[in-house]
């Protein structure tokens, strides 16, 4: 992947980021005062984001006894593509804001469990303790036109598709090198010799239009 590419992409997870942020300073005062217990808590942090990556692209559990990620598949999901280190950039401001958004989403499990009758484990964030089934349901209304938090939501899920899509957090060619899951599930095309990628083959299997004779040899009209 060229300079330029990598730049662009640099960006556009920067422009997401900020977004979030934006909007994850706004979070509720109870959810503040909860994101200390969050942060004292260990890795419930980590918990709580790889439970919510998990449920918008779902994969095989890394070990047993893995709680955060629910099993719900077979193959690697968005846990194994490396969200957390996406997440946790530090091209990105958004770590310091993690734990006020996993406390968030940890109290929209409460509400959720308590409506739905659910007993949660006391050892386990609110999120992590809802089933497969319970978790995408719960992550569904969050992305309702209705709800005041629906942006957080959306970035969150923009980078975890990026995490998995287009290893975000690592070079390409190093994420090529290293097998990464995401790229490697997807079938991403293997670089030349060069460590470039080429395409000879339009993707319609034939050429969309034909070239204009006053085309320069740059590509350029004339």
């Amino acid at each position: 992947m060229s300079t330029v590419s990598s730049l662009d992409r640099r960006t556009a997870l920067k422009a997401l980021a900020w977004a979030a942020a934006l909007s994850a300073v706004q979070l509720p005062a109870a959810a503040s005062r909860a994101a200390a217990a969050e942060a004292g808590s260990g890795g419930w942090t980590v918990q709580t984001m790889e439970a919510f990556a998990d449920t918008l692209i779902p994969g095989e559990r890394r070990f047993a006894g893995d709680l955060a990620i629910a099993g719900a598949v077979s193959g690697p999901g968005a846990v194994q593509a490396g969200v957390i280190k996406t997440l946790t950039s530090p091209e990105l401001p958004l770590a310091p804001l993690l734990p006020e958004i996993a406390a968030l989403l940890n109290a929209r499990a409460v509400a959720y469990a308590a409506t739905h009758l659910i007993l949660l484990p006391v050892t386990l964030p609110a999120f992590v303790g809802l089933s497969f089934r319970h978790r995408t349901a719960l992550i569904r209304g969050l992305f309702g036109p209705e709800d005041p938090d629906r942006v957080i939501w959306q970035m969150l899920s923009l980078l975890t598709g990026l995490a998995f899509d287009t290893a975000a957090h690592l070079d390409t060619r190093q994420a090529e090198a290293t097998g990464h899951p995401g790229l490697t599930w997807l079938g991403f095309p293997p670089s030349g010799p060069d460590g470039l990628w080429r395409f000879p083959d339009y993707s319609y299997g034939r050429a969309l239009a034909a070239l204009h004779p006053a085309t320069t040899a740059s590509g350029s009209p004339a």
